[in-house]
């Protein structure tokens, strides 16, 4: 049996969060992953990090913390982070009326940290592509990350620099007591983590069952300029994402514009489609989103609702846009709570996502989780 201080099973982004929080705290830490790199919800997002989104209190304070986590993760492991925020556009005068509650309540009341443009500040931006819009929320904190070469860098720089040692292409099949039973012998941990993503079913199903979980699949594109090229250096949203993100989906407004949306497009509802784009560090564009929810991804991709977010993101940049690769995203959802932490016995604790913000929080998390469980 090979025995470190801590070991994670899991190494998407919760569970390298928990490795290098534990690492960073001299422990020897052991990472056991199915794949030979993980594939799941941490490569296939935008690479976010929307302060600026997060619902007041728990949600902005777990954002806040990641922030900084971030940077100085990015600094020490060499990989691309930008960070001079991101733009909420309003494409019309319901969503410029969330953006302009959001600035006059609570903006100042709960620490974001952001600023509202006018309609003539946002057309002298971009040499003016962006004048079509009639205000937009400059948020200040938010980062943006490229997930599928972020996520290499960091592993590399936890076996290399902090000695974690990472079991790949191994299944982990149970977990007791700091004992975990794997397809590659058996390893103990003083503590466990268990990051497992969305599988609900291979490790400790007795403490998910109860909670009736779901998967949300997403629809995403990458895309490249065929007119009017863009040199966007941060990520754009519009009002769409103001009925979606926990920061503004509860104020009047929102919910008035939730109902317009409803009245004028409903088909984005129902697909559960916000506009995202991020830039690449190449000048390529990830764009999306949709969601749908079940107890299982459903395998097939909606032509209607690619064409629709290509439409949004043709619309918002003033250009015209060539895809260049579709894939979906996958992650829990419907949990309690945008996340949870659950204790299963002394040596033993599981973290999940119930949410598509792991980018945004999960740092922070697993600094957390692994101070509350180690005293340290």
């Amino acid at each position: 049996m090979k025995k470190f201080d801590v070991v994670v099973v899991g190494a998407g982004m919760l569970g390298i969060a928990h490795a290098w929080a534990a690492a960073k705290r001299g422990l020897s830490v052991a990472v056991i992953e199915r794949s030979r790199q993980a594939h799941g919800a941490t490569i296939r997002n935008f690479g976010q990090v929307i302060v600026t989104g997060q619902a007041p209190g728990m949600m902005l304070s777990h954002a806040q913390q990641a922030r900084e986590l971030w940077l100085d993760l990015a600094s020490q492991a060499g990989f691309h982070v930008r960070a001079n925020g991101a733009l909420v556009l309003a494409r019309d005068a319901g969503e410029a009326d969330v953006l302009d509650e959001f600035a006059r309540t609570r903006l100042q009341q709960e620490g974001y940290r952001a600023e509202l443009l006018s309609g003539r500040e946002v057309a002298k931006l971009y040499d003016g592509q962006l004048a079509h819009h009639c205000a937009a929320l400059r948020g200040l904190d938010d980062l943006q990350i490229y997930s599928r070469e972020a996520l290499p860098a960091i592993t590399r720089y936890l076996a290399e620099s902090l000695g974690v040692e990472f079991v790949t292409g191994t299944l982990a099949r149970a977990v007791e007591q700091g004992q975990v039973a794997t397809t590659a012998g058996d390893f103990a941990g003083a503590h466990v983590f268990v990051c497992p993503g969305h599988d609900y079913l291979t490790l400790l199903p007795e403490q998910f069952a109860p909670l009736n979980l779901e998967v949300t699949r997403l629809q995403m594109l990458r895309a490249a300029f065929e007119t009017r090229p863009m040199a966007l250096d941060r990520p754009l949203l519009t009002g769409l994402s103001c009925v979606h993100y926990g920061a503004f989906s509860d104020l009047p407004s929102a919910l008035a514009l939730r109902e317009q949306i409803q009245a004028r497009t409903p088909m984005l509802l129902e697909n559960g489609i916000h506009l995202l784009i991020s830039p690449t560090p190449y000048g390529e564009l990830i764009i999306g989103d949709s969601h749908r929810y079940g107890q299982d991804a459903f395998p097939f991709n909606d032509e209607a609702v690619d064409n629709a977010m290509l439409d949004l993101a043709s619309q918002a940049l003033g250009a015209r846009l060539r895809v260049l690769e579709r894939w979906q995203g996958v992650y829990g959802t419907h949990g309690p709570a945008p996340f949870s932490v659950m204790p299963v016995d002394a040596a033993t604790t599981v973290a999940v996502m119930h949410s598509g913000v792991g980018m945004t929080v999960g740092l922070a998390i697993g600094e957390r989780t692994v101070a509350a469980a180690l005293g340290r």
